[in-house]
């Protein structure tokens, strides 16, 4: 194969109401794709989307807008396998007011393994309110209890939690069904 660093690259470009969109095809058939709209909002796009390699550098680009989604985005609203925002929807999301993803932090983190300053929901969460499986915070509901500075009990991991303060569903307020 060719390297297409070395050669001028002849992109499909659209022109539309909202935006440009710049497309390329390789010859083996690997499609980039890029559009930014005409709208800023304090120098940034209103929307940037990216999807692809790109010819030039050959690296992926970083969709930067209001709204970013690609594969890395950041944005005041970021979408993307790794995103970074105000508020990050993503397989990592690394929000400041939301975070949304598999791995996310934020304020509020929502994901697999969510470490919220506020609020976590996860397998393992913390926040100062926290449901997970293992959970660590000053309020927890969890599977597995680890106390944090918050507690009562510093630093100390318990059993399975059974405690008369915590009624999963389906049983009654002393464990039995």
């Amino acid at each position: 194969m060719e390297n297409l660093l070395l050669e001028r690259v002849e992109y499909q470009t659209e022109t539309t109401h909202f935006g440009t969109w710049r497309r390329y095809l390789y010859p083996t058939g690997v499609y980039f794709a890029e559009f930014k709209s005409h709208s800023t909002f304090l120098g940034l796009p209103l929307v940037h989307y990216t999807c692809g390699i790109c010819p030039e550098t050959g690296k992926r680009i970083v969709a930067k807008g209001v709204i970013g989604i690609g594969r890395l985005a950041t944005g005041i609203l970021a979408i993307g396998q790794a995103s970074f925002g105000v508020v990050a929807v993503g397989q990592l999301g690394l929000g400041l007011l939301l975070g949304l993803g598999q791995g996310s932090t934020g304020w509020i983190a929502i994901g697999q393994l969510a470490i919220g300053l506020y609020f976590g929901l996860g397998q393992m969460a913390t926040g100062s309110i926290a449901i997970g499986q293992l959970g660590l915070g000053k309020y927890v509901l969890p599977r597995w209890v680890l106390e944090s500075t918050f507690g009562a009990q510093k630093g100390r991991i318990l059993k399975p939690s059974n405690s008369s303060n915590i009624c999963y569903p389906g049983s009654s307020r002393n464990g039995s069904p």
